[in-house]
C-alpha cells in the first residue's frame, strides 16, 4: 500500500526526467491532475493528459527539455510530508531560487504555485518545491 501518492508521483518524474524520457505515466487523483496543471502553467512541462482506463485513469505528464536536450525540471521534492506537514501564510511564504523555482501549495481556493497564492492573497499546505 502507498502512503504517500504525491511523493511517488514527483519520483516518476524525477526518474523520468534522469532517463531523458518523454511521457510519464502516473495513476491519476484530482491532486495530481491539479499538480500538472501548475507544472503546465508555470512552463516546467509541456502538458499532460487524462486517459480513462478499466479499473483507474491515467495522468500522462508530457515532460520539457531544451533545445540541447537539458532538464526544464533541476529539482522536483517533497516539502509537506505525511508525518510532519508544512504550512504557511502569504506573509511567511518562501521564495524558490530568489523567484526561478516555485512552490506548489494547496490552498482552499485550490492548487496554485507560489506565484499564484501571493496574487489571490492566500495560504496554505506547501506541498513540493520545484526548481
Amino acid at each position: 500500500m502507498m502512503t504517500d501518492p504525491i511523493a511517488d508521483m514527483l519520483t516518476r518524474i524525477r526518474n523520468a526526467n534522469s532517463i531523458k524520457r518523454k511521457l510519464v505515466p502516473i495513476p491519476a487523483s484530482r491532486l495530481k491532475v491539479g499538480i500538472a496543471e501548475v507544472l503546465k502553467t508555470e512552463g516546467f512541462i509541456t502538458g499532460y493528459e487524462v486517459s480513462q482506463g478499466e479499473s483507474f485513469s491515467t495522468l500522462t505528464v508530457e515532460l520539457k527539455y531544451g533545445p540541447d536536450g537539458e532538464e526544464v525540471i533541476r529539482s522536483i521534492d517533497r516539502v509537506s510530508k505525511p508525518g510532519c506537514r508544512t504550512y504557511t501564510s502569504v506573509k511567511t511564504m518562501p521564495h524558490a531560487l530568489r523567484g526561478l523555482g516555485i512552490f506548489v501549495l494547496s490552498t482552499p481556493r485550490g492548487i496554485l504555485s507560489d506565484r499564484a497564492a501571493r496574487k489571490e492573497n492566500v495560504g496554505g499546505e506547501i506541498l513540493c518545491k520545484v526548481c
